[in-house]
């Protein structure tokens, strides 16, 4: 296998940023979108959950399909899908038809997510997959960071309906970049006919693959704390800190930030380490950092300097756990890269989504229902890694 040129993984960066971009840059819209379509308070917020579901759904559609005909032309369908449900959505009429829009841009956008991991297993070794993966996390980085923002300019500019204008016009040059610049990456000659009892009996397998479910589970619930932080921070920062609105772009910002050094520093390591190691490793920092909240919460004495301290070591630390726990999991699925891709996206997103209701349905206006899920996935991630991974590497 060799490495990704620089060309590929600027394409699948943009790719992978359809996913951050839609979901954050039509957020300072909600206003205007419930007043122009006649809906209540919090109504528009039933069109993001619809995404969130045809996220998690998509992802087991487009795995086994791009193992079967390849990485291409299911990354091809789905860009079209997206970019016919972007111009609907930017069409839409009503608050339900703008929900069921955003599923359909949701089950169409999702292909980049899971063939993008997939392409790279495809061209990279487990290290070298890592590297890229830490790459790509500049994008993961710096597109919720930069897509409010982008999308509150245009917002105030135009309309709400132009944010998903310009989310086709997108949809479109990645259409164009997949068409003209990406080769076919996976052999299809041995591939086996696609029947719904053969997809099933793949997951099956992958589910009882404990080196393939521990580094999933790793990495999701990792991840999982940090969607409960982004959740939950506005309420804790904003409202019991006293964080004015303005500045907490800027807290947020940091914590990106650090992600995307924690990355770039992950790429750097991976020259003398394996991923495995390195995983090991940074899994200790969100444990710790989410007890160490907790703690200090029950004894009641939280300042806000460790609360971000806090906050910024659990974020950062998924710039190492998030690719190499993605490549240490496909490692060893290289036929099956896309239905591998698939479930690990899958789990991920839904337990992700899980945490982050989580955190509004036991809110008591404390920070304690915050930390504690946090704190709750850190050790979760720790323990998935220690009963299912460790004994295999030892």
């Amino acid at each position: 296998m060799t490495s990704i040129p620089t060309r590929w993984l600027f394409l699948l960066g943009a790719l992978i940023a359809i996913g951050p971009l839609s979901i954050d840059m039509y957020l300072p819209g909600f206003p205007l979108i419930e007043k122009s379509l006649g809906g209540h308070t919090g109504t528009a917020e039933f069109t993001l959950a619809s995404f969130f579901i045809g996220l998690a759904l998509g992802q087991l559609f487009y795995g086994p399909l791009s193992d079967r005909f390849g990485r291409r032309k299911p990354l091809l369908a789905g860009l079209v899908l997206y970019l016919i449900a972007s111009v609907g959505c930017s069409q839409a009429d009503s608050i339900p038809a703008l929900a069921i829009w955003r599923f359909f841009q949701a089950f169409g956008g999702c292909a980049g997510m899971v063939i993008t991991r997939a392409i790279v297993r495809d061209r990279c070794a487990t290290r070298e997959a890592a590297r890229a993966f830490s790459m790509l996390m500049l994008v993961m980085g710096l597109a919720p960071i930069l897509a409010p923002t982008l999308g509150g300019w245009v917002v105030g500019a135009l309309d709400w309906r132009a944010v998903f204008a310009l989310l086709a016009v997108f949809s479109l040059l990645c259409l164009a970049a997949v068409q003209f610049g990406l080769q076919e990456t996976h052999d299809i000659s041995h591939a086996t006919p696609l029947r719904l009892a053969g997809i099933l009996s793949d997951f099956r397998h992958l589910f009882a693959n404990r080196a393939f479910l521990g580094y999933t589970l790793s990495g999701g619930l990792a991840m999982s704390g940090m969607f409960a932080y982004i959740a939950g921070s506005p309420f804790v920062l904003m409202e019991l800190y006293g964080i004015p609105a303005r500045h907490y772009g800027w807290i947020f910002g940091v914590n990106a930030f650090g992600l995307i050094a924690a990355s770039q520093f992950n790429a750097r390591n991976l020259k003398n380490c394996p991923p495995t190691l390195l995983l090991r490793r940074a899994l200790w920092t969100p444990a710790l950092a989410g007890t160490s909240l907790v703690v200090l919460g029950l004894v009641g004495w939280l300042p806000l300097p460790l609360l971000m301290a806090g906050f910024f070591m659990f974020v950062a630390s998924l710039g190492y756990i998030n690719p190499n726990s993605s490549a240490a999991a496909l490692a060893t699925h290289g036929q099956q890269a896309g239905t591998a891709s698939a479930l690990m996206g899958s789990i991920q997103f839904s337990l992700a989504t899980l945490a982050g209701t989580l955190v509004g349905l036991l809110h008591d206006g404390t920070a304690r229902p915050l930390v504690s899920v946090m704190a709750f996935c850190g050790v979760a991630a720790w323990l998935a890694h220690r009963k299912l991974v460790a004994p295999l590497e030892s």
